[in-house]
């Protein structure tokens, strides 16, 4: 590289960097749309829209009935946000959370009265007429054609005019088809098994009138479209639509029109954040100082590459904020989990190039091809390390639920951009300074040849160590469960509680609530409390675990004689948990599937089924000693677990694939089987400092918010800087020495080396 051209290159890189660095500090306009203060925040983060609705009816609805209706608006209301949380309130109320939005009135007009949907004859069995096209007045005040009902729904329920309700559709998605005339959009319709043998009635009769059928909902008529067929298979199409948003949005009608009940709304009320500014100032304080500290250790420990490294991590850092808004995410603690995770990958991949770079210096390579040879080297150990979470993060955006996916958004995002900075931004750095004349050696480092670690010879004691840990865990769950309690400490999340709103005779911010008002609460009650004040009111919504009516009256008694709140305006609900048995299995079900495609993915690159199963061991290994350690030290297992989990499984597989593509280097040149452990051991010594180092880095993000952060964001990050130890550990101790004793038990064929 010449001379200009490596100024060119440094002046490019440093003017885009404080380009972007200036977006996410003042945005793009004056109103700092695109800033880092535009991001959308989770509810736990800025709050948003709680809407409240009643079943309608005077019957109790069923157990069954209340489950299936929010299992439906859940994957309703995740169009909103991927954050969005839908509970039961009570017997016959359900609760809807919405972070990141703040207007109330159009999300309830665009979810309308959900449940009362219902497909129409065009004419009733005696030849009357039950609607018909009419100019009508549109909700801007022009006027328009649609459709207007003549009778009222009770009516047409009696004289058979209803043949099909909402309940009687299985699925509604929008799509496109193939026709003479090119693509139509269509939005295509499955019904029950029962609403089957009712839609092949109504499209008859329709079908033998030459009428339409008119599909009703929230008091007007969405859609009427004619019958050209009788549908005896339960499958239909409406087309054509003019636009693939015009058929989503009946689409998502039709959904939410699908519901067991029918319900109306009690109330709706925008909600504050559930940790508060307090919260994001701590967190972002956290960040900083732990980002300083990770680039002044880079430069110490590894000199000029070090500097470029820490110049990598700010563009990192710049860009992750600028592409959060680009892609209009939702940020929230398990994001926020997402991009430490990211960040340790970022680190990582550049101590894998550092340390390659030594090795060539140290066999006598001059600078530049020391450079060039040390990035090539470790370009499989970066794309194997990086894609095998990549493809996790992508199962879970795919079939996790909505609070995973908040998780694994931003974990995708950051693991694109960490491989980015580390092989361009980085290598271009170390170019450019060596074209502008830092060629010395001193300036790079020199490996140094570590005597080999015997870790194989110690695999017995550390398998008894993992062993014992796992199994006092499990015992120390079953001790819980014996005494009465429950195995995990778990929240109101898991476990669901009371929430008691007061209204106090004055506005009450978050943290004054949190200093002055949860300590008597947590007194009384024993458990953690969260909080939500509601904007313009002097209510605050305290949740806590499950009270008996001796604590719901001591608490009651306390907010009157503490703080002179009028005993009139104290209400107590039981609500459900947030985390419903539905998101529970769609998370098992999305962790499975991402550890069988990893395991595809590591038998195809690596030509070695006994890596992947190792891989898997390992991880399963992490999560089980984490969960030890929930159960010791009974930290309380929230809705940020399963994004902690997640989290440790994707830290540990990146490090084991490192040690791993070593081992599989090394193999090259193996020439005896006595070899064999000889070469695990120099591979796991080879990547020591690397494991270390990247540990360590994401250890120190993760410690300094654990020491600034909250009492919810400290519940989060000790178990993960347990996790973090623990994944360095089984990388190191267990998952070569699991893959030797699986080579020597199944003795490949001659052919796989």
């Amino acid at each position: 590289m010449k001379k200009n051209r490596a100024i060119a290159i440094l002046l490019c890189i440093f003017v885009v960097l404080a380009g972007v660095t200036y977006i996410d500090i003042a945005g793009t306009d004056a109103d700092g749309s695109g800033s880092a203060s535009d991001i959308n925040l989770g509810l736990d983060l800025a709050g948003g829209v709680s809407i409240t609705y009643q079943v309608v009816g005077e019957e109790e609805p069923s157990a069954t009935d209340m489950a299936d209706t929010i299992a439906k608006l859940q994957k309703r209301v995740e169009g909103y946000s991927t954050e969005a949380i839908v509970y039961q309130e009570g017997s016959d109320r359900i609760n809807i959370e919405i972070p990141g939005v703040s207007d109330a009135n159009t999300i309830l007009q665009d979810l309308g009265r959900p449940g009362a949907l219902y497909f129409i004859s065009q004419t009733d069995p005696d030849g009357n007429i039950n609607y018909s096209q009419q100019s009508v007045q549109n909700a801007d005040g022009t006027y328009g054609i649609g459709y207007v009902l003549h009778k009222p729904i009770e009516q047409l329920l009696e004289d058979g005019s209803i043949l099909v309700q909402g309940t009687d559709v299985g699925s509604a998605s929008a799509g496109t088809i193939q026709t003479n005339m090119g693509s139509e959009f269509v939005v295509s319709l499955t019904m029950t098994e029962e609403g089957t043998a009712k839609f092949t009635q109504a499209t008859q009769n329709a079908f033998d009138k030459n009428e339409s059928l008119a599909i009703y909902y929230d008091g007007n008529i969405i859609s009427a479209p004619s019958v050209n067929a009788v549908i005896t298979d339960g499958s239909a199409q409406i087309s054509p639509m003019e636009s693939y948003e015009r058929a989503e949005s009946l689409a998502s009608t039709i959904r939410i029109g699908g519901l067991r009940l029918e319900l109306e709304e009690l109330h709706s009320k925008v909600v504050g954040a559930q940790l508060g500014v307090e919260a994001i100032d701590t967190s972002l304080k956290a960040g900083a100082i732990g980002l300083a500290i990770v680039m002044v250790f880079m430069i110490v420990v590894y000199l000029l590459p070090g500097v470029a490294s820490a110049i990598g991590l700010l563009a990192y850092v710049a860009l992750v904020i600028l592409l959060l808004n680009g892609f209009d995410m939702t940020l929230t603690l398990s994001g926020v989990a997402g991009i430490i995770l990211s960040i340790g990958m970022a680190v990582d991949a550049n101590v894998i190039i550092f340390a390659r770079i030594r090795e060539e210096l140290a066999a006598g390579k001059t600078v530049r091809n020391a450079v060039k040879i040390g990035f090539d080297k470790a370009l499989s150990a970066i794309i194997d390390g990086n894609i095998t979470t990549l493809i996790a993060a992508g199962v879970l955006l795919w079939l996790g639920p909505g609070t995973v996916k908040g998780f694994a958004q931003t974990l995708a995002l950051g693991i694109v951009l960490s491989m980015f900075t580390a092989l361009v931004v980085t290598r271009y750095l170390l170019y450019a300074f060596y074209a502008l004349g830092l060629k010395s050696e001193k300036l790079y480092g020199m490996g140094k040849e570590h005597k080999v670690l015997n870790i194989l010879s110690r695999k017995a004691v550390f398998f008894g160590i993992s062993v014992a840990v796992i199994a006092a865990g499990f015992i120390v769950m079953g001790v819980n469960k014996a005494g009465g309690g429950d195995a995990l400490n778990y929240s109101l999340e898991f476990k669901g509680g009371t929430a008691t709103t007061v209204t106090f005779q004055e506005a009450m911010t978050l943290e004054k609530a949190n200093a002055d008002v949860v300590p008597f609460i947590e007194e009384i009650t024993g458990s953690a409390v969260q909080i939500q004040t509601v904007q313009d009111s002097n209510e605050v919504i305290f949740k806590t675990t499950s009270l008996n009516i001796d604590q719901r009256t001591k608490l009651n008694q306390m907010f009157v004689d503490k703080f002179g709140v009028a005993e009139n305006m104290i209400t107590s609900e039981t609500i459900s948990s947030t985390i419903s048995d539905e998101m529970k299995s769609d998370t098992i079900i999305a962790v499975v599937v991402a550890i069988v495609f990893m395991l595809i993915y590591i038998r195809i690159r690596f030509s070695d089924i006994r890596f992947g199963v190792s891989s898997i061991v390992a991880l399963l290994h992490d999560v089980l000693v984490v969960l030890a350690f929930y159960a010791a030290a009974r930290v309380s297992v929230s809705n940020t677990f399963v994004a902690c989990m997640l989290t440790i499984v994707g830290y540990s597989i990146n490090a084991t694939i490192v040690i791993f593509d070593r081992i599989r280097e090394n193999m090259r040149s193996m020439t005896h089987k006595d070899d064999l452990r000889e070469i695990v051991d120099k591979s796991i010594t080879q990547t020591m400092s690397r494991s270390i180092f990247t540990s360590l880095t994401t250890f120190i993000m993760v410690a300094v918010l654990y020491i600034l952060g909250v009492t919810s964001i400290r519940d989060f990050a000790l178990p993960l800087m347990v996790g973090i130890i623990c994944g360095a550990y089984s990388s190191i101790c267990l998952a070569g020495s699991l893959w030797y004793l699986l080579r020597i038990k199944f003795v490949p064929k001659k052919k796989e080396k």
